[in-house]
């Protein structure tokens, strides 16, 4: 009973998410990263589909054959697929067909749920649902990307709340941990993904936290300052992005006649100096912890200074590339594909967001991305 709740839960949010918007927000993908809303419903509910109804529902019957190229996301075990970047493509099938998708497949789902089921199909309907949970951030987020890349800024809701206030933001308020050996990774009862498997021991030397995320108004302190134009404090990596992409501030920001404005939830607003920082890349990140004379944190200390620290505001860049544990193991056949796979260039991410769903994030929890990216809810914590 608890499993079929949580289904119902999970998949009810998402629809929720999708609300406020208007069927041609559906549709759009202005840049590769970005999939389009109506995509995040087909694949969500593909995944429960393909993964648990097929192999495991006796006389189930696939809602569309088609739906597994058009849904499937990057598992190649199980076949061909829509590239990526076509996915804004796709005028077919059409809004109303994908949520009769759902519908149907949530039909079915729910008839499983009241069997009994093994622990084993248990774990793989638990696993569906964090994936959900996943997409359901990648919806918040890429909405806003559409919205906040229209010419005319619209709201996406109006009753979305403000972020809360950094109100000690002096930049001097530090967690200080002392030298020693810490246990990282997963340990006990409970859902985690396997890249927080293999629980083992590293030691750190002495280092220091920031206790408050880094606000809008400290960042703006380092665009004034000519962050953006001092090469000295950026990787070779990021200066490079800098100068291709003519970058002068964070994602959403706009300079308009001399005043400081943002897109926000609620569209256009002027910029919230005593807020997080968000949407800024790892390069922007590091560059802006140079210019202050400190540095990120690794993902080790962020865990192990994390009991004592408030977090789960902003996904905070880390000092650490994505790399497995000791003793990880991809599991067999296309769900070995979820994590594995992607533990090259890119950078680890600790936290959580305002978008992140609730219970989603844990202390152990890595999220990881590539260095440039940055339409997702990210932050910065200095360490010393």
């Amino acid at each position: 009973m608890l499993l079929q709740q949580a289904y119902e839960t999970v998949r009810n949010r998402t629809t929720a998410i999708c609300a406020p918007l208007k069927t041609e927000d559906y549709v759009v993908q202005p840049v590769v990263d970005v999939s389009p809303p109506k995509w995040h419903l087909g694949h969500t509910t593909w995944f429960f589909e393909t993964f648990i109804l097929l192999p495991h529902a006796a006389g189930y019957t696939a809602f569309d054959p088609q739906y597994n190229f058009v849904f499937n996301s990057y598992y190649e075990t199980v076949g061909a697929r829509v590239i990526r970047t076509d996915r804004g493509n796709l005028s077919r099938p059409a809004v109303e067909d994908i949520l009769r998708y759902r519908q149907y497949v949530d039909e079915a789902m729910q008839l499983l749920l009241q069997q009994e089921l093994t622990p084993d199909l248990q774990a793989l309907i638990t696993l569906g649902l964090h994936h959900e949970e996943q997409h359901q951030e990648l919806l918040y987020t890429d909405i806003k990307y559409i919205l906040g890349h229209n010419p005319l800024f619209p709201p996406y809701s109006e009753h979305m709340p403000l972020p809360d206030t950094i109100t000690n933001n002096s930049g001097d308020t530090w967690l200080n941990m002392k030298a020693g050996i810490y246990n990282i990774g997963f340990a006990g009862e409970g859902f985690c993904f396997d890249n927080e498997l293999g629980r083992h021991k590293v030691y750190l030397s002495d280092f220091a936290l920031s206790t408050h995320l880094v606000t809008n108004g400290e960042y703006l302190d380092f665009i004034q300052s000519g962050g953006y134009q001092d090469f000295s404090y950026w990787h070779a990596e990021g200066w490079d992005w800098v100068r291709q992409n003519q970058v002068t501030m964070p994602m959403y920001w706009y300079n308009i006649s001399g005043q400081w404005m943002h897109y926000t939830w609620q569209g256009l607003q002027p910029l919230l100096p005593d807020t997080p920082l968000a949407h800024i890349s790892y390069y922007e990140a590091a560059a802006y912890a140079a210019w202050k004379g400190y540095r990120l944190p690794t993902e080790f200390e962020w865990e192990a200074a994390a009991p004592q620290l408030a977090w789960g505001q902003r996904w905070e860049w880390t000092e650490s590339a994505y790399l497995p544990y000791p003793g990880f193991t991809k599991a067999a056949g296309a769900i070995g594909e979820y994590n594995g796979k992607f533990m090259i260039s890119q950078m680890v991410l600790r936290g959580g967001s305002e978008v992140t769903s609730p219970h989603h994030s844990r202390i152990t929890y890595r999220n990881f991305f590539h260095p440039a990216l940055r339409w997702q809810f990210t932050g910065i914590r200095l360490a010393r």
